[in-house]
């Protein structure tokens, strides 16, 4: 094969997303159809998952000095993949009765899940902030789709504000490590950190300065004050597009920066990383104890898990990236379900999502099947032992235990603790009797038929690998981290 052709099979999966997108494109020009939308959505994310395979028969390649296609950006560009067509499946059951047009929401979805895969192959400042921006910018009109409500429309244009704001950061941050190294190549960074710039002082500070803006991207304390309302106000689908796509392309891209180009081994930023890491743990799950919205206290939730994601990042070392794999892989498992009922419950669209507690009261009741599956991933999220989650709190306290840092083994045990209480009275809630109501599965329409066998198919999943996870285990072990 030509490098040509080599470079263009790598770039299989990003390419296809983009031919799907104008695929759908002149489908809506030429008749507007929600279902050909959504199909030819569904379709383009499947073969995009499928091209992959091939890819791994090349991998790892360098694409350009921008990309860098390896066995770490096929496993995660995996899990973007796989929960994009969650999402879609959702939006399909929860637009079908919006009152605007619909087809345009997957054209947004697909060049959002397109920016997330060029992210998580980034190995320069350049492919990173594109892929940034085209992760975030449909985002913003995602967030605000339903924008006949008004706590959709002012989620939107939070997120929109202070997302620019961070980017504002991630722009400086970069400028400064430019100039200070002059390249923008991780690798390169690395090299001159390792030789021992007079420009040391100004690399920490740029670095520092994207910490702040990538913690925004995953609600990281004290950057997290946006993520409840827009978690709150956003529809159903989208809440789990930002809870899962958009943290797991970030977090790689995070993991993979730091593992390319160590700066975080300076003491100082280590410590800072930490602080942050141990302050999310506790400030989200205490703040998701005051909750009585569902979607806020998964948004807190959220918070709490990427705190403990972080100890990998500050523990640092090869185990770091299983670790990462493994979590994340259990995390947007048990989180596509919680919010996958959510917009279940909320389809099809007729305003402000179902999110107040109340009305899930008795819901096993109503809807039986919808009451187990967020049962199952109530239980995951706390990391209950025979569920997924409990696989992900196993590898993060022993990462933590194993580099010594016991402060953030404490914050991870004590969150824990505090974060079975809420999930357990989230569990409660939906077996408490309603008067007058017969047990009925109240399913009706494809779209909600699919969307109830895709979170099936979730908490399925959740339990196996909880029960059995040895061929998750085995499939994360084999990601490398190519030198780039």
């Amino acid at each position: 094969m030509t490098d040509f052709s080599t470079h263009l099979l790598a770039l299989a999966p990003l390419v296809i997303l983009c031919a799907t997108v104008v695929g759908v494109m002149l489908s809506i020009a030429v008749r507007r159809n929600h279902f050909t939308a959504a199909t030819m959505t569904v379709v383009g994310l499947n073969a995009a998952l499928l091209s992959l395979l091939g890819v791994l028969q090349i991998t790892p390649i360098q694409v350009t000095p921008l990309f860098i296609i390896d066995d770490y950006s096929l496993l995660f560009g995996a899990i973007v993949l796989v929960a994009s067509l969650a999402c879609t499946t959702l939006a399909h059951a929860y637009l079908e009765t919006l009152p605007d047009r619909r087809e345009e929401f997957y054209i947004l979805l697909l060049c959002s899940a397109g920016g997330a895969l060029a992210l998580i192959a980034s190995r320069h400042f350049a492919s990173l902030f594109i892929g940034l921006e085209l992760l975030s910018v449909p985002l913003y009109g995602m967030v605000a789709y339903a924008y006949r409500d008004r706590i959709s429309l002012e989620a939107g244009l939070k997120y929109m504000v202070l997302s620019g704001a961070a980017s504002a950061f991630l722009l400086f941050g970069m400028a400064l490590l430019y100039a200070a190294s002059g390249t923008l190549e991780y690798a390169g960074l690395a090299d001159t950190l390792a030789n021992g710039s007079d420009s040391q002082s100004w690399l920490l500070v740029g670095v520092g300065m994207m910490v702040v803006a990538l913690a925004f991207k995953l609600s990281l304390v004290p950057f997290h004050i946006w993520t409840p309302d827009v978690y709150e106000g956003a529809p159903g689908p989208v809440s789990a597009f930002l809870a899962t796509v958009s943290k797991v392309a970030v977090f790689a891209l995070l993991l993979r920066f730091f593992t390319l180009a160590p700066p975080a081994s300076d003491g100082w930023l280590l410590t800072l990383m930490g602080v942050i890491a141990f302050a999310s743990m506790m400030i989200g799950n205490l703040l998701a104890l005051r909750q009585r919205n569902v979607k806020r206290l998964l948004g807190y939730s959220s918070i709490a898990h990427l705190g403990y994601l972080m100890t990998a990042i500050v523990a640092g070392g090869t185990f770091s990236i299983e670790t990462v794999g493994i979590y994340l892989a259990t995390y947007v498992a048990t989180t596509l379900g919680a919010f996958g009922v959510v917009t279940l419950v909320s389809s099809p669209y007729s305003g402000t999502d179902a999110g107040a507690l109340h009305h899930y009261r008795g819901l096993f009741w109503r809807r039986p099947y919808l009451a187990a599956v967020f049962t199952i991933m109530m239980l995951s999220l706390a990391g209950i032992p025979m569920t997924a989650g409990f696989l992900g709190k196993f590898y993060v306290i022993a990462i933590a235990v194993q580099s010594g840092l016991w402060s953030l083994v404490a914050g991870i045990v004590l969150g824990s603790a505090i974060g079975l209480y809420y999930y357990l009275r989230m569990m409660v809630i939906l077996f408490l009797d309603e008067p007058g109501e017969s047990r009925r599965d109240a399913v009706s329409g494809w779209g909600q038929q699919s969307g109830g066998i895709m979170v099936l198919l979730l908490a399925a999943a959740v339990i196996f690998f909880g029960i059995y996870p040895q061929p998750l285990i085995a499939l994360v072990s084999a990601t490398g981290m190519a030198g780039g």
